[in-house]
């Protein structure tokens, strides 16, 4: 890599100086060999990897803390209690949420969804009804809703993009009508990289007395979120893309809304009273939170924004487009490739596909070359045949990843055209 590449690495801004070559020293899957090739991990927008200080802290209450939260009266169940709240208080401060009733624990982005599509909203959809999507979204944002429209007879309307991959607004705006009961958005497209306009469809939905959600799988890790700003309704989103745990996730309700939803699930924790004639439900946040929960998720879910915290998202985005920039020039360069998504607002994902050479067989070749990248429809088929593709092969950035990883993905293409022009 040259010292130019290398500049462009630590330097951010005059002020900030953000070097990813030390960062990268904190999390160990990224220090193994590979194939014989220290690993160059491009996969971020499927899952991020872990810094020791999340290791740590989950390692540490699974060897001293480990106990079943709340109305437990002995000393591991209260430290379990204690770091399982105090990390409910964290998370509502990342997103600034008004108040912490409005945090539930969930597994992840795709059970918040469905929690709002069973509680919130089939109950409130008719007979021809609707729900607007985009053309955009995951299949978690798009089945959640076929199926409560399969059962009360409601439509799923879907908002078109254009070329480059940018949502048609002022069509989509258009399409909110008597009808339309609910809003439900990616913030940042795990295939395009597109950062839709949220808060210019909030206030139009909110004008037309349409609620809405925000999908923040990919957004959390890298843009700065301020649910009261945004002034959305639900927002959910995953600890595993924010360098946390698999398996654990936030979703963000406007209490009104939260207390007007009927229970998600029934088990331990969601109850103040059972017998067999009625029950009492719990109140805010664990009326929907059935079940022994994932603690140790939690935990380390905290550790992980701490250590986001630390390096600033404004300074991880800023490291981010640097290489979506980077890569886009350097990828464009190679004969052949076509870049899906294009959007002027853009972050940490570039997608492409290669002529001649499945995104397969090109993911293949790469990870014999040590660089991990993502091949396939990412859980957007919708998108791909919009796009008139079968799959793409996607990079996906993070806060560890330099420009020399965006070299060795390059060279590692270029090895790949070789091989199949042969």
């Amino acid at each position: 890599m040259n010292s130019a590449n290398h500049h462009l690495d630590k330097t951010i801004s005059d002020e900030v100086i953000f070097d990813p070559y030390k960062i990268k020293l904190d999390f160990p899957a990224l220090e193994q060999q590979v194939n014989n090739h220290t690993i160059v991990y491009l996969d971020n927008a499927a899952t991020t990897q872990k810094p020791h200080r999340v290791i740590d802290a989950t390692q540490h209450y699974y060897e001293k803390d480990n106990a079943n939260v709340h109305r437990g009266v002995h000393t591991l169940s209260q430290r379990a209690t204690n770091d399982y709240e105090d990390a409910r208080d964290l998370l509502r401060s990342f997103l600034n949420a008004k108040d912490r009733k409005e945090i539930i624990y969930t597994r992840g982005t795709t059970d918040g969804i469905n929690l709002v599509a069973q509680c919130f909203v089939r109950p409130k959809l008719e007979q021809n009804d609707e729900v607007l999507i985009t053309h955009m979204e995951h299949h978690s944002n798009i089945v959640p809703w076929q199926l409560i429209c399969e059962v009360t007879g409601a439509r799923l309307v879907v908002g078109e993009i254009n070329d480059k991959g940018e949502l048609k607004l002022e069509e989509f705006i258009n399409k909110i009508n008597k009808k339309t009961k609910f809003i439900s958005i990616v913030h940042l497209s795990n295939s395009l990289g597109t950062i839709n306009p949220v808060q210019s469809i909030i206030r139009a939905a909110h004008d037309r007395g349409v609620p809405v959600l925000l999908d923040g799988a990919q957004a959390a890790a890298r843009l700065a979120i301020d649910v009261q700003e945004l002034d959305c309704d639900f927002y959910a989103t995953s600890g595993h893309k924010i360098y946390g745990p698999t398996g654990i996730g936030i979703l963000y309700g406007k209490q009104t809304h939260l207390e007007s939803m009927g229970p998600y699930q029934g088990g331990g924790d969601m109850i103040k009273k059972v017998d067999f004639e009625h029950t009492i439900y719990n109140d805010l946040p664990y009326k929907f939170e059935a079940g022994t929960p994932n603690i140790a998720g939690a935990v380390g879910l905290a550790h992980a924004v701490k250590y986001v915290q630390q390096h600033g998202i404004p300074a991880i985005e800023a490291h981010e487009n640097r290489l979506v920039d980077y890569a886009t020039q350097k990828v464009i360069e190679i004969d052949g490739v076509r870049i899906i998504g294009t959007a002027q607002e853009k972050a940490g994902v570039l997608s492409f596909v290669m002529a001649g050479i499945h995104p397969h067989d090109l993911g293949t070749i790469l990870d014999s070359q040590g660089v991990a990248i993502r091949a396939g429809h990412h859980c957007t088929m919708p998108l791909m045949k919009r796009f008139n593709v079968a799959a793409t092969a996607r990079a996906s950035f993070a806060l560890y990843n330099t420009t020399q990883d965006v070299d060795a993905l390059v060279t590692a293409m270029q090895k790949a055209k070789e091989i199949f022009q042969k």
